[in-house]
């Protein structure tokens, strides 16, 4: 390694060093430990260009190890990214520019927010999936408009979630060549050594999955991580490139858990000067490496940006109707269908949602060829998949992802294709199972990325199934998770509007819910009432004193109460509320409308009774677990069939 090589990484781990220190929080043992992979990265290969931060064909790096945050925004600054000197002092800091983990859209030149480990690299493998579908959308035998990398460094405690196995697992079978792991391998961990933990062979583990795997013996030689990097390139598969560090290398408790998480007090800090033999300014960068980083970051990645830019002219030329149709990939300038132009059900049909659902898919995919996904190993019970045939290496045009039973990666995985740009993914699974992959749906509203999360099998009507399989909570888990709008239409007409809201925002994740059995459709459910989260779906001629507050499967049934009710002069108002997270948006005046004050208000739902005090003054709904028995008996069993919804609305009112 060169002299230049070696002021920069000392300069990258004094630095982040110190600024750990002054924060009183952070993680120095992955910065002195890996900033020779990082230096190597960027100095040497990664094409960005921090005037154009969302340039389409830039390289993607992505922390998994978000605890190394400090040594993102090192790079970032360096790189010439809108984060300065300042912001690197503010380190950890109330309404600081640079917080404890990466935030995606908080800080330019972040990729994705990362911190819960392992969701970094399963999410890469939604970037490089998309890069490789649009490069084979869209690039000629001469002119390669798609063709880059996706770069993840990760540490010991990300390849132990479980989530980077399905994932890894999903990328060796799909080729994905254009994924490229640095795994910062040191053998130590928060709680201490790694062989407390694990016994595993990472090479033959990787490379049973279909992946190249590398070793680069010395993590501090930059020439040696390097060569590895350029023989990752001419893979035909996803790589890993073991690099062998040292967790907090130079500090006096280098090679110790004890280094991970602490910051260093003051005196290590001037000891870690003296063994790295580093004199430069406090919190500050020699202006030997700001100008090598501007030569060999800024500077070669303005190039890179500008030849890119030249060869997209030469396409626009020679390929007009490419180039106009891969604007609106770039740009997500593709038109929604109106509500009008959806498929139409007949009133008084019956078909179970998750089919109706299913069917709208399949005709949203024939008006956005941006939108891709598919089903955790259960397209023909979710009825969900993507259009054109299964992607793969035999057809990198197909649609339909098979992510096989990986839930967890699969969520992540679709985040990762949202977040690439370009591509609208979707992903789909029996509801229960979202407790599997709820972390990634947290990312994504965090994030404020449009991820779609169609899931079926919504209530304890499964069936003989049993409790295993029967949803109870999990629509409350969605409900309270902010930024986050779950759906639970009733019938045709409100799927119909909840999966065009799906494909038709930009700033937080949607989640649709479907039912197994069938449900009749409804002759007054809206579209329009959809939109606003809640509606009037029947309005009583006489003066009603009671709301019923309904969605999804049981709103048929609530509808059928009330004409009991009427037939016994008890007059009521019902509500379909298919989204409380759109309703909550409304104004005051409207909230008035739909939900009197002076009503009675009950809430019916065959789930979890929590989120619906929020709205209602009673709950009828069920707060146990469910249990295996055919469908027919459910209603009967639990107590929701029309006579039962009716007989309690007069038992509250007779209070």
């Amino acid at each position: 390694m060169n002299s230049i090589d070696n002021l920069c990484v000392n300069a990258l781990r004094v630095v982040g060093a110190e600024m750990i220190t002054k924060a009183k929080s952070g993680h120095p043992g992955i910065v002195l430990g890996a900033a020779p992979i990082a230096h190597t990265l960027f100095t040497r290969h990664i094409n960005i260009n921090p005037e154009d931060d969302k340039w389409f064909n830039r390289d993607r790096f992505i922390l998994s190890a978000g605890h190394g945050s400090t040594l993102l925004y090192e790079m970032l600054h360096l790189s010439g990214f809108n984060v300065s000197l300042d912001d690197l002092k503010n380190f950890r800091q109330k309404g600081s520019k640079t917080p404890g983990h990466p935030e995606y859209g908080h800080v330019q030149g972040v990729e994705i927010t990362t911190g819960p480990l392992g969701q970094g690299i399963a999410s890469s493998v939604g970037f490089a999936l998309a890069e490789n579908y649009l490069a084979a959308r869209f690039n000629k035998s001469n002119i390669n408009v798609i063709d880059h990398y996706t770069y993840v460094l990760c540490g010991d405690g990300d390849l132990q979630e479980g989530i980077s196995m399905e994932a890894a697992s999903l990328a060796g079978h799909l080729n994905l060549k254009k994924l490229i792991v640095l795994y910062d391998s040191n053998d130590v961990q928060l709680d201490g050594d790694v062989n407390q933990t694990n016994s595993e062979n990472t090479k033959q583990k990787f490379e049973s999955m279909n992946w190249n795997y590398l070793l680069v013996k010395d993590g501090n030689d930059c020439d040696e991580i390097d060569a590895a990097i350029k023989k990752a390139k001419q893979s035909s598969k996803p790589t890993i490139i073991e690099v062998k560090t040292v967790i907090g290398f130079g500090a006096p408790n280098s090679g110790e858990s004890s280094v991970h998480g602490k910051p260093m007090p003051e005196e290590d800090i001037k000891a870690l000067r003296k063994n790295l033999e580093y004199s430069g300014p406090v919190l500050e960068y020699p202006e030997a490496v700001i100008n090598f980083y501007k030569e060999n970051v800024i500077e070669r990645g303005s190039e890179a940006a500008t030849e890119w830019n030249d060869s997209l002219i030469d396409y626009s030329q020679d390929f007009k109707e490419d180039y106009e149709e891969l604007l609106k990939f770039m740009y997500n300038d593709f038109k929604l269908p109106d509500f009008s132009e959806m498929p139409k059900y007949e009133v008084g049909s019956s078909e179970s949602t998750r089919k109706e659902m299913g069917k709208f898919i399949d005709y949203l995919s024939t008006q956005l060829p941006n939108i891709i996904g598919g089903s955790a190993d259960l397209s023909s019970s979710t009825m969900v998949k993507g259009a054109d045939g299964i992607y793969g290496p035999s057809n990198p045009l197909g649609r339909n992802i098979k992510f096989g039973v990986r839930e967890h990666a699969m969520a992540a995985i679709v985040n990762g294709i949202t977040l690439h740009g370009g591509l609208r993914g979707f992903c789909a699974g029996f509801f229960v199972f979202s407790d599997y992959l709820k972390p990634a749906v947290r990312l994504a509203a965090i994030m404020q990325i449009p991820s779609v999360f169609l899931f079926s099998h919504d209530t304890i009507c499964v069936g003989e199934d049993g409790p295993t399989h029967q949803p109870v909570e999990q629509l409350t888990m969605f409900r309270s998770m902010p930024n986050t709008n779950l759906i639970r239409p009733a019938d045709a007409t409100e799927m119909a509007e909840a999966m065009l809201l799906a494909f038709d925002n930009n700033t937080y994740p949607t989640v649709v819910t479907s039912s197994r059995q069938a449900l009749p459709n409804l002759a007054d459910t809206s579209a329009e009432g959809v939109k606003k989260g809640a509606y009037v779906v029947y309005k009583s001629n006489k003066n009603a004193k009671v709301t019923l507050i309904s969605c999804g499967s049981e709103l048929s049934i609530t509808l059928d109460a009330v004409k009991l009710l009427e037939a016994e002069k008890i007059y009521c108002n019902v509500v379909s509320m298919p989204s409380m997270f759109l309703f909550d948006k409304q104004s005051a005046e409207y909230k008035e409308e739909v939900l009197p004050k002076k009503n009675l208000k009950i809430a019916v739902e065959l789930g979890a009774t929590m989120p619906w005090y929020k709205y209602a003054d009673e709950v009828y709904g069920l707060d146990e677990f469910g249990a295996s028995m055919p469908i027919k008996y459910i209603h009967e069993t639990y107590k929701f069939r029309a006579e039962d919804i009716a007989a309690m609305v007069k038992e509250s009112l007779n209070k």
